[in-house]
Formats: C-alpha cells, sequence, structure tokens
C-alpha cells in the first residue's frame, strides 16, 4: 500500500514535460497578459489583410499597433518564417519565447518578450515603425470589429 502511494506521489510531483501546443499557449497566455499590463488590449488569431494570421496583435493606448509572433520551439521558428510578412501591418513587432527558447538564433534587431503561463517580460524593446494614417485607421477597425464580435 505505502508503494503504491509513493509511486503516485513521484508521478503527481515529476515537471511535467509540456508538447508544442502547450507551450504555445503558455506563451500567448503570458505575452498577452505582460500586453494588458502595458497598456495594450491583445487580440489572438488576428486575420491581417495579406491573409496571414498574426498569434497576437494588440491595439495600445495611443493608438499603437503590435503584433507578436510566439516560437514554441527552435524547430517551430525554422520552419516558419511567415513572420517577415507582418511588418506593413504593425509599428511594433515581437518574438515570443518561452524561459527555455534557444534566444541566441532570433534575429538582432527586433522587439522580444520571454513568457510563460502566467506573465512576461520585455528583454528587447521592438523598434517603432509608424503606419500610413489609413493603413492605421483601417486595421484599428477591422481590429474592433474583431473584438466585437467575439465578445458575443
Amino acid at each position: 500500500m505505502i508503494a503504491a502511494m509513493e509511486a503516485v506521489l513521484t508521478l503527481d510531483t515529476a515537471p511535467r514535460e509540456l508538447r508544442r501546443p502547450d507551450i504555445t499557449l503558455e506563451v500567448t497566455r503570458g505575452a498577452a497578459r505582460l500586453l494588458v499590463g502595458l497598456g495594450f488590449a491583445p487580440l489572438a488569431e488576428v486575420s491581417l489583410p495579406n491573409g496571414r494570421r498574426a498569434d497576437l496583435m494588440a491595439l495600445g493606448p495611443r493608438g499603437e499597433i503590435a503584433i507578436v509572433e510566439v516560437k514554441s520551439s527552435l524547430e517551430d521558428f525554422r520552419v516558419d518564417q511567415k513572420w517577415g510578412e507582418y511588418a506593413p501591418f504593425c509599428e511594433q513587432f515581437y518574438f515570443a519565447v518561452a524561459p527555455d527558447f534557444p534566444r541566441h538564433i532570433l534575429p538582432a534587431g527586433l522587439g522580444l518578450i520571454v513568457a510563460d503561463g502566467f506573465g512576461g517580460a520585455v528583454l528587447n524593446e521592438s523598434p517603432v515603425v509608424s503606419l500610413a494614417p489609413a493603413r492605421r485607421k483601417a486595421l484599428t477597425l477591422a481590429f474592433a470589429r474583431l473584438a466585437a464580435m467575439r465578445a458575443l
């Protein structure tokens, strides 16, 4: 009986091995919580006018638009290079990764967030690139409509 209880306790207290979808979910949640703390209003899974989908898109307190691309693993980063196509639709761009992600492989000069399921931290600020006023207005209206439709 004691041996069985010890086996159960060992299973319950062993560190859990996260799968890629779980890591993505946790990093996305932590990055979104960070953005809220910084005064941004984030939405997950936002389709862009070019047909791409941003992991997180956020509207800042002064109307600025940020996009966050979540990378769950080295393989995810190497296979998925579409993040370069997000630049025309944001003023700030960040990668968000888990604390144990090999950050040295990420391109220099871009924003970097390290996050887990509870929150995150900005390690590198994103350069700010201005959007044309007409594009900013169109993106802001699309963002607001998407947020309103999700609230239903």
